[in-house]
């Protein structure tokens, strides 16, 4: 009996940006440009790939695919949030919530990989470039493609299956979707298991990436340091600033996301600052 009132939940509600009140149309319209740019940008960026010859290349193939998985990615998170700003208390099943955080933790762990073969690809330019052709080809590229995208997916088939054979009590996931660590607060039991599992996972994900990009780096500075031209060094150089921004960027969110201590402040305290900042903007 016990068992069967702990698995009664079969449905989730998003706190989402509730507490936001009249600001959320604001906060609607915010979003909603963002997002249709970031779309756009995405989208154009696959499309004039696809369509110029000259750009197809290992580098600008892998950021296709990157923009591609970015592309799904915001479709699996976004559209359900912006219209929780606009309807309030939208339900979602268990197997809704759990499709949505797979497709979340495997295009995320995609993303991290993906960024991890560009680095590959910018060491091989700099460091072995009369070998660039004949290391980076097709097959290369598809199999570094593969490995991320394969990753994903069994990462994100070991937590969302770990995470959903937990009972649930509570109904309301503090966040705008389905995030492992929200879901997760409303487990009737004790989530110790889940949590090791989730530390890992992030670990390996976040780490095992920095460190490949972090020695591709190495070897890249060093191999530029050796070009004999201070033109030549710059323009070594520039051919890795963007990925390595993006890098900084992406790895510097998701370590503090996911790699951080528990707090169960620091989202209230963000909320809080967002919803004073829109309404001071508003008024």
């Amino acid at each position: 009996m016990q068992r069967k009132n702990l698995t009664e939940v079969t449905e989730f509600i998003f706190l989402g940006f509730s507490s936001f009140g009249k600001h959320q149309t604001t906060l609607f319209v915010v979003f909603l440009t963002v997002y249709i740019f970031t779309l756009a940008g995405n989208i154009i960026i696959v499309t004039i790939t696809c369509v110029d010859r000259h750009l197809h290349t290992p580098m600008y193939f892998f950021l296709s695919t990157l923009a591609s998985s970015e592309t799904v990615y915001t479709l699996v998170i976004v559209p359900r949030m912006l219209s929780s700003l606009i309807f309030y208390n939208q339900p979602i099943s268990l197997p809704g919530c759990a499709t949505q955080m797979f497709f979340f933790v495997t295009l995320a762990i995609n993303n991290c990989f993906l960024l991890t073969a560009m680095g590959y690809d910018r060491y091989v330019a700099i460091c072995a470039p009369l070998r660039y052709t004949v290391i980076m080809c097709k097959r290369m590229c598809a199999s570094l493609v593969c490995g991320s995208f394969g990753t994903g997916l069994m990462m994100a088939t070991l937590q969302v299956t770990a995470m959903f054979n937990l009972p649930f009590c509570g109904t309301v996931v503090d966040h705008f979707f389905c995030d492992i660590h929200p879901v997760m607060k409303l487990s009737c039991v004790d989530t110790t298991i889940n949590e090791i599992i989730n530390y890992g996972v992030s670990s390996f994900v976040i780490l095992v990436p920095i460190g490949l990009i972090t020695i591709s780096y190495i070897l890249i500075i060093y191999s530029i340091l050796k070009i004999a031209t201070a033109d030549g060094r710059k323009k070594a150089f520039a051919t890795c600033a963007s990925h390595l921004t993006v890098v900084i960027v992406h790895y510097g969110c998701a370590s503090i996301a996911y790699l951080k201590p528990k707090s169960e402040s620091r989202n209230k305290e963000v909320k809080d600052a967002l919803g004073r900042a829109v309404g001071r903007s508003v008024s």
